[in-house]
């Protein structure tokens, strides 16, 4: 099946042009390009284009899960009749293990799996050996071990109507793919026999299958609900794939145990000859009791770190990992999304050295064998040997981004002379999308003395306030942003000299927001400040890429002259990004004096200005304010934020906002949490003999999980 792009939008503004012009360099073979596009101008709808243009199967990867799965939201949206996949870690709780010497304490291994998140990872790797038409969106979880693509696939149960197969024979296969039996609790990764009947239920699927046998002869195949057993579609085959992406062959387990006993012996003499005899001991201990666990159940915890062995891979190779399953059946006929580029890179740049320096101190204390730090994520140099044609996304991509596309173009040119015509290089490869669709220039930018600030703040928070307008404040520190919210938040500074004039104002209504705030909390402040609860949210690095809010017109920067990371040029620049949702959207930064990166930053801004400044006077172009919806809340408040009322009134108002949850609205991060609190509430229900409600409370869940 080809990419189709569903929408009810054209390309608009310099949307074509971005269109056009990556298709262009890409088309020619060009390895790196960059897409510089502005806050609010429409990457993720010209990044659509070019996938449909262009037909290739594409990986997307976000530096964090929120960002991903708002990615993945969008491009559902766009390619409804496609293979749209989510692929980020499925852990909703980890700690690795690890090994503090100082204190001698050993940390081991604990997690709580995401079995949602695992499903869609699964169906991710299954899409991408079966259909062409594939689009992941993922974290950059998607550079670590997930066992070998060519295993994975020729570890299938390929089922056909006619086709002589055993029951016995069907068991057995399914176990190898590490499904397991239960004929009472179906669900995910499980099969169940009925009779003549045996049901299956995917690990990647919503619905199960179902093979009805006679004489050893497959009869019908058919696809199943789940939850009501009954018939959706008669199949006359279907492919069933494992419920987990490390596959071991059976057969070469104890040549796989020999090499293992082989290098523990090894290990234990060289720690012996050091005069380790406590790591020597631990060693052989830890090693002995695994490889017990293996032969015995298939599975120990902490597996992972013999990886090497069953995947047959040498000391020092690298993993196999998601960009694997792309490149097995594709070479490298694929396409690469790098979305906020100038973090995502460095993040997967860096995860090698932290993941060995965690491994190396284990290993030294005889708590794992040297093999476990080949079970690790990509270097960036593997990395970048496994990257097909890349797009790089930001508004501020970093001159790593910016010099790889101008030496893509360069290269390329001079291995084909006479192919290109003669042109700029200056800015080829580097693809501008400065316009917005709803005509919104930049925001204002405005330098301001550090003395008085607080006074001069309060000023301009209240103007915001009586246009019933929005303002982010950012700090340094934490500590800045809780005491400045709580002064900006009390009554009693309006005696102060200084706020003479505010005596008869209705003080604005404050807010911080920084990492120690709970997920979800952040989330519910964030709506608030659009909904209008909060006038103000005061925050540090957390209100750069990825926050939406068009009813923000004011973006204040305290202490902009502080050079460093959170004052950098391309920091500056996302956070006044900020503003650009709002024909008012305006930027104070207060300063003593100007460094070099608020000139980069205000400079960048300027130019910006200019050419969108002259794209709407050509066009007769009058911007207007972005105006989004509020996505659904994934949980409403406790009750004691509910208005006072009876305790039974309380619990309805909970149970109806509960109930009322749209299943079409939430991300699968969000669905799986909503199920979750849904459980515990159905729980209470029955406790309390509500056995209707908690019964309603059952269906929405089984709704949620239907349509994870």
């Amino acid at each position: 099946m080809n990419f189709k792009l569903v929408s009810p939008f054209t390309p608009t503004g310099d949307q074509p042009q971005a269109i056009a012009g990556l298709l262009d360099s890409v088309s020619k073979g060009m390895k790196h390009q960059v897409l510089l596009g502005v806050t609010g101008s429409g990457k993720t709808f010209t990044i659509a284009n070019l996938i449909a243009a262009l037909q290739r199967p594409t990986l997307i990867i976000s530096h964090n899960k929120t960002l991903a799965a708002q990615l993945y939201q969008e491009f559902r949206d766009f390619f409804p009749h496609n293979a749209v996949s989510y692929f980020v870690s499925y852990y909703d709780y980890y700690q690795p293990e690890a090994y503090i010497p100082s204190t001698d304490t050993y940390i081991e291994k604990e997690t709580e799996i995401n079995e949602e998140i695992d499903k869609l990872r699964l169906a991710a790797t299954t899409n991408l050996l079966t259909r062409k038409d594939t689009i992941i969106v993922a974290s950059v979880s998607c550079i670590y071990n997930i066992g070998s693509p060519v295993e994975y696939g020729n570890f299938v149960l390929d089922l056909r109507c006619g086709m002589k197969l055993s029951r016995e024979l069907v068991f057995t296969r399914l176990v190898e793919l590490q499904y397991s039996r239960s004929d009472f609790g179906f669900h995910r990764g499980t099969f169940r026999v009925r009779g003549e009947h045996i049901d299956i239920f995917p690990a990647y699927e919503d619905s199960a299958v179902r093979i009805t046998t006679e004489a050893d002869v497959i009869t019908t195949i058919e696809k199943l609900d789940p939850l009501s057993g009954k018939s959706v579609e008669n199949l006359s085959g279907e492919v069933i794939y494992p419920a987990k992406h490390y596959m071991m062959d059976p057969q070469k387990n104890q040549h796989v145990f020999a090499q293992i006993q082989d290098d523990l012996e090894k290990r234990v003499k060289q720690l012996q000859k050091l005069g380790k005899m406590l790591e020597a001991h631990r060693i052989q201990q830890k090693v002995n009791f695994d490889l017990e666990m293996i032969q015995e159940l298939g599975y120990v915890n902490g597996i992972e770190n013999y990886s090497r062995y069953f995947d047959g891979r040498e000391p020092g190779d690298p993993p196999y990992t998601l960009l694997d399953y792309y490149k097995h059946p594709y070479s490298d006929k694929w396409l690469l999304i790098v979305d906020e580029s100038h973090m995502t890179m460095p993040q997967i740049r860096g995860m090698w050295h932290g993941d060995r320096s965690r491994k190396q101190t284990l290993i030294d204390f005889g708590f794992r064998l040297p093999s476990a730090l080949d079970n690790r994520p990509l270097t960036f140099d593997e990395f970048m040997r496994r990257m097909p044609q890349t797009v790089y996304v930001s508004a501020t991509p970093s001159q790593w981004e910016l010099s790889m596309a101008k030496q893509a173009y360069s290269i390329k040119t001079r291995g084909t002379r006479g192919t290109f015509v003669a042109r700029d290089t200056s800015n080829v490869g580097i693809v501008e999308q400065l316009i917005r669709p709803t005509g919104i220039v930049d925001p204002t930018i405005e330098v301001r003395e550090t003395k008085g600030q607080v006074v001069d703040l309060v000023g301009e928070i209240l103007k915001r306030k009586g246009l019933g307008e929005r303002v982010l404040v950012t700090t340094l520190t934490k500590r800045m942003a809780e005491d400045l919210a709580t002064f900006l938040s009390e009554k009693k500074y309006r005696e102060y000299t200084e706020f003479a004039n505010l005596k008869n104002q209705t003080l604005p209504v404050v807010h911080y927001l920084h990492s120690d705030v709970e997920t979800l909390v952040r989330s519910d402040i964030l709506d608030d400040l659009r909904l209008g609860t909060y006038d103000v949210i005061v925050g540090i690095n957390l209100l750069r890429e990825g926050l939406d809010l068009p009813e923000v017109s004011l973006v204040a920067i305290l202490d902009a002259d502080k050079e460093g990371f959170l004052r950098s040029k391309t920091s500056l620049i996302q956070t006044m990004g900020r503003a650009a949702r709002h024909v008012h959207g305006a930027v104070i930064m207060y300063a003593d004096e100007m460094t070099h990166s608020m000139s980069e930053a205000i400079s960048e801004i300027k130019r910006r200005r200019i050419v969108q400044n002259t794209y709407n006077r050509k066009h007769h172009i009058t911007p207007i304010s972005i105006v989004k919806p509020i996505r659904e809340k994934l949980i409403e408040k406790q009750e004691e934020d509910l208005p006072k009322l009876s305790e039974f009134s309380v619990k309805k108002v909970r149970f109806e906002k509960l109930l009322e949850i749209d299943s079409e609205g939430l991300l699968p991060d969000d669905k799986h949490k909503a199920v979750t609190r849904l459980k515990r509430e159905m729980k209470t229900a029955a406790q309390e003999l509500n056995f209707e409600l908690a019964a309603a409370i059952r269906d929405k869940i089984r709704e949620l999980q239907i349509t994870q």
